[in-house]
Formats: structure tokens, sequence, C-alpha cells
């Protein structure tokens, strides 16, 4: 792959089947150069292969399809296309580029749109009978986020923080934006269409106004508010009463004090907005429970209430490899037994650990039903995303397991339809059966992939010894054809929680297509491989993460260099990372100077800065350096960057609330200052998710920057690649 030919990867979202498991939507997105953008509609496929996949919508941006319980409709997520917005709306209102909630009749049609929230709609949910849909929006402040005409964000009133925290990458800021929940009654999709008054009918008003209303344009059905205040409302689902309605919350009182959320309970029948926000009534979690809870899932016979949690401490920001676990409890008892205030829900409302946080880690995705009253999870497992299937007994089982990820998971009327990736494609759709294993239905990558075949990973596994215990340090090494040897690329994830997996990469791809040999691993630190493995480098960063990840390389070179193979050549070796990644780029570029050169990616390079001035928490610093700060200074790349000597490319983007640009400033000043060939790349408009889901023509730009940097300092062997 090429920097250029981005916009040929498609991803896929995660499938919705009818009530009868005949049929499957599914989302597809792309990145557009022609727009700068996004671009995906909906598919509509067969679940027994009898035809091809039908494209279902032609918007500009539609995701997130789930198809109602009766299987008449699909709800979706409509966003504009850039500069159009809803309605002629002006584009430089944010409700201009924001998902909107819309309806389409499943046997076709025109989409309808349902919502016109000022900042666009997060979550939603159908009602069990199909009546009503509830979703989550977020509700500006009066006067900011163009709800004040003329009033641009350099004119709106000052902002008073009480809190730690206020600010979220790709956010912005969060207390004056909290999102609320609202529900809708559903149209009949065969109504005659309403349209927007004008003249003497828009200058007299229509029909009374509705309480709580979103908006008053005919063509839109009246939404209510369900809920308000500071405590944010997500992730709604209704019990199976359709008339409560589960939600995450945060109970805490007062925005970043700590990491605790819980699942709460509303009455959408007497919800009152105005008198305090609805009959809202903790169910899990609270201000003294230990677990943090949230993602509600009602199985389809309403009588369990699935839930995510995972242990937080005493002091509610114990974070570090905390696991996600999954919990049940009896959902007729947590509608007739949640309780008022926000301390501890009752004691009758226990909920019962499912599965084992030590070793599993179900914090892949949102939890799905599955029969009538078990769940499904999505738990990340060695470099694997895996779709776990329990009962409200427990007895997890791993049931869809393959070199990838399983990425999102639909089972009805006797069907498990899964999106997932794997090392050959970036999204595809297919069924699983037990017994004989996963059927592709649908994978939009086939086209280009027949011209541009991925590079394949050989996985390994290599003995490090630490000097204290030896570690088995699990990853993969890509070699480009051709007999070599390579120049290589030592590429270090993000996180530290995190992992590099089976599935298809763009990074290294576009390494490998032009003539690098690409080595990964998941150290220590990482997630997939247990809370004991995640937590071991807590309050000694770059300690034995580095000897990992150093261990691994050497056991590639070992394999694949001089001494074996001869396709790596261990004389011209190159580190780069992003985020952790781009710490642990820094600190290893300060302590072995074997490589050529490096590139720190939206690092995270000075624990003692970090603390108030980023996004990830006040708790970060003291969670993951300790709390001692000549401890911390010892782990911080800015304390020892005077011992660098491998000339470094620093990239960052502009609006990075994750890493502040700041990072990177300071440290490429201080590479100069050493004499040290240092080069800063910044991206305008950018966060800390550039090289994800950044513009494609910023994406393009960074790919390109990165080729340029390292064919100046390891350019590829004649006859090895394109730059030869």
């Amino acid at each position: 792959m090429r920097p250029e030919q981005l916009d040929l990867i498609t991803a896929t979202g995660a499938p919705s089947l009818t009530p009868d498991g005949r049929l499957l939507v599914v989302a597809t997105s792309r990145a557009d150069f022609g727009t700068d953008g996004y671009t995906g509609q909906l598919w509509l496929i067969a679940t027994d292969g009898s035809a091809p996949p039908r494209r279902l919508t032609r918007g500009y941006r539609d995701a997130d399809p789930r198809v109602s319980p009766d299987g008449r409709s699909v709800a979706f997520l409509r966003t504009p296309a850039p500069g159009t917005g809803h309605g002629g709306m002006d584009r430089d209102v944010p409700a201009a580029t924001a998902p909107q909630l819309a309806l389409l009749p499943l046997d076709g049609g025109e989409a309808r749109l349902l919502t016109d929230r000022p900042l666009g709609v997060a979550q939603f949910n159908w009602a069990p009978d199909a009546s009503r849909i509830v979703f989550s929006a977020a509700v500006p402040e009066a006067g900011r986020y163009g709800t004040l005409a003329d009033v641009g964000p350099g004119q709106e009133d000052p902002r008073l923080f009480t809190g730690p925290d206020h600010r979220e990458n790709g956010r912005g800021y969060t207390t004056d934006q909290r999102p609320q929940l609202f529900d809708l009654e559903v149209p009949d999709p065969d109504e005659e269409p309403a349209f927007a008054r004008r003249g003497r009918a828009k200058a007299a008003g229509g029909p009374g106004a509705v309480p709580g209303a979103a908006t008053t344009d005919p063509a839109l059905p009246p939404a209510r508010q369900l809920t308000c205040g500071e405590r944010e409302a997500t992730d709604p689902v209704y019990a199976a009463d359709g008339r409560h309605v589960f939600f995450t919350t945060t109970p805490g009182a007062g925005p970043g004090r700590d990491l605790r959320t819980a699942v709460a309970m509303v009455d959408a029948e007497v919800a009152n907005p105005a008198a305090g926000g609805g009959a809202v009534r903790l169910v899990a979690g609270g201000t003294s429970v230990t677990t943090s809870f949230c993602g509600p899932c009602v199985s389809r016979n309403g009588e369990w209430l699935y839930l995510q949690g995972a242990e937080v401490g005493e002091t509610g920001v114990e974070f570090v490899a905390a696991n996600t676990g999954v919990y049940a409890v009896p959902a007729p008892t947590a509608v007739r037994d949640a309780t008022a205030g926000w301390d501890r829900p009752a004691a009758t409302l226990e909920p019962r650990l499912l599965t084992d946080p030590a070793g599993m880690n179900c914090s892949g995705g949102p939890l799905q039903p599955s029969g009538q009253d078990n769940v499904l999870a999505l738990a990340e497992q060695r470099g694997r995303s895996v779709l776990v299937w329990m009962s409200h007994h427990g007895q997890p089982e791993a049931i869809v397991d393959l070199r990838g990820e399983v990425t999102g998971a639909s089972e009805a009327g006797g069907t498990l339809a899964v999106s997932y990736t794997t090392a050959l494609s970036p999204g595809a759709v297919g069924i699983q059966h037990r017994g004989t294993g996963l059927t592709e239905l649908f994978d939009p990558n086939d086209s280009w992939r027949q011209h541009l075949p991925p590079a394949p990973g050989l996985e390994r596994e290599y003995r490090v010894e630490d000097g204290e215990e030896a570690s088995m340090v699990h990853g993969w090494v890509f070699v480009p054809p051709g007999p070599g040897p390579h120049p290589v690329v030592l590429n270090i994830h993000g996180g530290p929680y995190s992992q590099y997996t089976w599935s298809w990469f763009d990074e290294t791809q576009v390494l490998v297509e032009a003539g690098y040999a690409v080595v990964m691993c998941n150290p220590r630190g990482s997630n997939g491989y247990g809370a004991g493995h995640g937590a071991a480098i807590r309050e000694r960063l770059g300690t034995v993460d580095r000897q990992d990840i150093l261990g691994f390389l050497d056991g590639a070179l070992a394999e694949f260099g001089p001494q074996g193979t001869g396709v790596l050549d261990a004389d011209r070796l190159g580190v780069m990372g992003g985020s952790y990644g781009g710490y642990m780029t820094a600190w290893i570029t300060a302590h072995d100077h074997r490589f050529t050169a490096a590139i720190v990616e939206r690092g995270f390079l000075d624990p003692v800065s970090a603390l108030g001035s980023s996004d990830i928490g006040w708790f970060f610093t003291p969670q993951y350096f300790g709390a001692d700060q000549d401890r911390v200074r010892t782990q911080s790349p800015l304390e020892v960057v005077d011992r660098v000597r491998t000339p470094t490319l620093v990239i960052h983007s502009e609006d990075d609330l994750r890493c502040p640009i700041e990072h990177a400033q300071r440290y490429s000043q201080a590479l100069w200052a050493s004499g040290v060939e240092a080069e800063l790349l910044v991206f305008p408009g950018e966060d800390h998710e550039l090289s994800r889901s950044g513009t494609p023509w910023h994406r393009r730009a960074r790919f390109e920057h990165v080729l340029r940097w390292w064919d100046r300092h390891l350019p590829v062997g004649r006859g090895a690649g394109p730059h030869g």
C-alpha cells in the first residue's frame, strides 16, 4: 500500500440482523480525498448468500444501523457531506456536520431524519415494541456552540471550572456540553411527509408546543428530554416494559474527580427535566462502590440486565490494567429495587461477576443479547479480539476466535453475524456456524486486494532475560519481498495498555511496500495477556517494557539477521511509535544508540507537565509513574533528552489534548540545542487521532513525511523496493 492509496481501504461497522436472521444491515466507511473526509453507506445482505450485497442508502456518511424489533425499519446515524448541512444549515454551525438519527423502511425508499440536535446524536436504541427510540445527545450550554446567532467561539462567555478535568481529546470542553437522554415516538414510515413552515404559517406557529421538545420543525417528531443536570447520560437501552431506560452515568459530584461510572434508570413516562431530570434511580455502582459499571444490555426475554464493570479501588482511580468484566443483575429486580441517590445501590442489586478479569478483558465493545437470556462480549486476548458467549450463570466461551479482531456482532433467528478484520482485510462481514466456522459474506476490500496483496506477518515469541525473571514476548516480523538485507523499522504501539494484533495495519503495509522490514511486539504493560502482565510496568516505565521491546528486536535479528536467514539488516535500524510508543521511542534512543534514526509521534514525553495539561486525567501520572516527584522524573524522556544522539523526526498535532503539543515542542527544541538532527512536523486542526481518523489529506501527508525521513536515513537498497 502506498500513501495515495489510503482511500481504497474500507472498514465495516457492527452488523444488525432482522429478527428472523435472514437479512443483515452493515455500514461501511472509507477515506475520501475528494471531500477530505470519510464517506460510507449502509448495505443490505442476505445471510444465506442467495443474493449479492446491495447498497441500501446513498448518504454521505451513514453509520451505526439498528434494525427495528419488528423488522420493518432500520434506524441509523446520518452525517451530511461537508458544506451541505442538514436542511441547508450554515456549514459553520456544529449541527451542520453532526450525525443525526435517521429512519428508513427496510424494503427501500427515502431515509427520513428524526432529529436536528445541535451537537448531533451519539447512541440510540429501539423500544422492544419498535414504537419509540431512546438516544443520547450532548446538550450545549446556552450561548455556546452556535446556539446563539453571531456569537462565535471567541465571543462566548468565560468558562468556570470547579473540577480537575474539563477537556477531552477530539471533543474539546466537556462541562458545557454534557450528553443527556431523549426519546421520541417513531413515525409511521408510510405517513404523508411534513415540511418546514414558511411565510404566514411560520409566523403563526403550529399546534401547542410539546414540553421538553427538541424542535418545533413539523418534519421532525418531537423528542422528550429524559435527563438533565451535571451527570452525563449515555448508552441507553429500554427495559422489557418499554417504559424504563437503563443508561451509563457519572455518579461523582464534579467532573474528573475519579473514574467511577454507574448504571442508572429513568422512568420515561414520568420524566420531567424541569423538576430535576426525571425519576432517575441508581442500579449499579456509585460514589462509595469500588467497581465502575457501564454499558447496560437487556436480554431479549427481559429477565437479565448485563453490565460491563472494572475495579477502580477505594480511590476510584486505580485503573492500571483494570480489566473489564461482565456482570449480571435480574432486570425485573433492578427496575423494582433501584434506589434514589448516587451513593450505593440497594443490597439486593449486587451484580454477579460472570468472567475472570485477571485473565480476560471484555472491553472490546458493547455487549449484545444472544438467544433469549444470554449475552455476547468482545475480549482482547493475545493479539486478537474474540467473541465470547456466556449465560447469566457465567461459563464464558470464545465462539469466534480468528487471527484478527471481531469488531461487532449480532445474533437473531438462530443466525450469528460478525464484522471482523484479519491480516488480509481491514474489514469484512460473515456468518459464524457452530462446528464449521466463519463464512464470509461481504468484504468491500476484495477489488483492490487482488492487485495489492497485503504483506503477511510472521508470528514470533522470543524469550527475554531481564536479570530478574524471563519474559516471553509475543509479536510479529514483516519482511518485504526480495533477498534483502532490508532496513528494519521497530514500531512500538501506544497505550501502554493496548496491543498489536493480527489485523491488517496500514502503518505496517505502507512501510513494507516501501521496502522496510517491520518488527512489532506486545511487551509487558500491554493488553491481552492478563492483568498481571499489564500492571508489570507500574511505577517503572522504561524498564522491563524497554527490555521486552529490545529483546524481541534482538530475537528477530538473531533469526532473520546476518547470523540467521540474512533478510534483515542489523546495521540499519529505525525506531518509531506514537503516544506511549512515542514515549518509548524517546526513552530508547536516550539509552541505546544503535538506531540510525527515529520518529517520535504524539509522544507522552513529560509525565510532570502532563499533570494538569493532558486530558488523560490528573490520576494518570501518579497511577503509572508514582506519587514521588523524584521518581516520576527518573521515568521522563525529557529528563534524559541530552543523552539522545539519534536523528529524530517529531510529529504532533496542534489540537492534541491527550499529549499536549508542548511536549513535542520542548523535546525537539532540546534535541536541536544538543546538536542532534531534528525536525518538528505539526498538523493544524488535528488531534491525538491523526494517524487513525485524521483528515485523509493529512494522513496521506503524514505517510509521505514518514517515508521521506526513512528514505533519507535508511535508504532501501537497489531492487528491494520503490525507493531503490
